[in-house]
This record gives structure tokens, C-alpha cells and sequence, in this order.
């Protein structure tokens, strides 16, 4: 599957709509291993957002999942906690967890 080349796509988005954000985002710009956790990041900096309604058409790899779920037990959050905290559904979180770790 081939995925887009999200550090092009922001780098160019701070370059013409955002130059003021650029250096609290170049580091994670310059990253080799450019994840969507990354991506998520990049969008709270630069639309200052993180509610559900933005997280309706993404989608997560498996990596990405895992990393999510493992904040969640690190931090001892609940479903509805976790998923306020990435922009999710709780029944998402429910959903990763029965298909992943059950």
C-alpha cells in the first residue's frame, strides 16, 4: 500500500499557509521515522484542534494502533479518556482493544 508523503504535504502547508509555526514543527518534520502519531501532532500544532469530528476519515496502521493503546495502559486512562485525548471514538478504543489485544 502506498502511502502519501506526509512530511512533503505539511512542509510545503507551513512553507505557504503557516511560516510563523515552522520551527515548532521542523523537528518533527526531520524525523526519518515520520509515523501518524506525527501527523496527529503536526495537525493539533497547526490547526490547534483535537476534536472527534476531525478524526471521522483517518485511518491507523497497526503500529500506530499499538503505540495508542500502549499510552493508554502507561497512563492508566479509560477508553472514553483515551479517545478524548487522540480525537477518537470510545467505541473505536473498545474496538482496537477486542480485535488487538483479546
Amino acid at each position: 500500500m502506498i502511502k502519501p508523503d506526509y512530511q512533503r504535504i505539511y512542509t510545503d502547508l507551513l512553507k505557504m499557509k503557516f511560516p510563523e509555526k515552522e520551527k515548532e514543527c521542523l523537528s518533527l518534520l526531520q524525523k526519518k521515522n515520520f509515523s501518524q502519531l506525527d501527523v496527529i501532532k503536526l495537525e493539533s500544532i497547526l490547526f490547534n484542534e483535537k476534536s472527534a469530528e476531525n478524526g471521522i476519515h483517518r485511518s491507523y496502521d497497526k503500529s500506530t494502533i499499538f503505540k495508542i493503546l500502549d499510552y493508554q495502559k502507561k497512563n492508566n486512562l479509560n477508553n472514553s479518556e483515551l479517545a478524548k485525548h487522540y480525537g477518537l471514538s470510545r467505541n473505536t478504543v473498545a474496538k482496537w482493544k477486542k480485535y488487538f489485544l483479546v
